[in-house]
């Protein structure tokens, strides 16, 4: 399984990631990356702060952050890399994947190949 951070990516959530910590408290928290059904496109993906991975999770460590990616997600994160990008309208996380066959403008929605649930508009 691969799942890449680049460097501005893995800095933001680092740096996220050690603001949650208590005072003190060596963090164990990582990001789990999951698609769920949903978006304009048919998949949307998520990204959530956790201690801990689920059972079946596979776990990736990228630079220091630790990256939990869902089992039944991972087929459809082969190979995605997750950058950040800052700019004058919009700033935050963008997604990469070669899985997909073609995405929302919003970039946070994606369909690949025939395997995509019916898209929903963006909200």
């Amino acid at each position: 399984m691969t799942v890449t951070l680049t460097e501005k990516a893995e800095f933001r959530l680092r740096a996220f990631l050690r603001g949650s910590a208590k005072d003190g408290e060596e963090t164990t928290k990582g990001i789990r990356v999951s698609v769920k059904d949903g978006g304009c496109s048919g998949y949307e993906y998520t990204m959530d702060v956790t201690s801990q991975p689920q059972p079946d999770d596979l776990v990736i460590q990228q630079g220091s952050v630790l990256v939990y990616v869902d089992a039944k997600s991972a087929p459809l994160l082969e190979g995605i890399v997750i950058d950040f990008v800052e700019g004058v309208v919009e700033s935050g996380f963008k997604f990469s994947n070669p899985n997909a066959t073609s995405t929302c403008g919003c970039g946070k929605s994606f369909k690949a190949g025939d395997c995509s649930p019916e898209g929903v508009p963006c909200s």
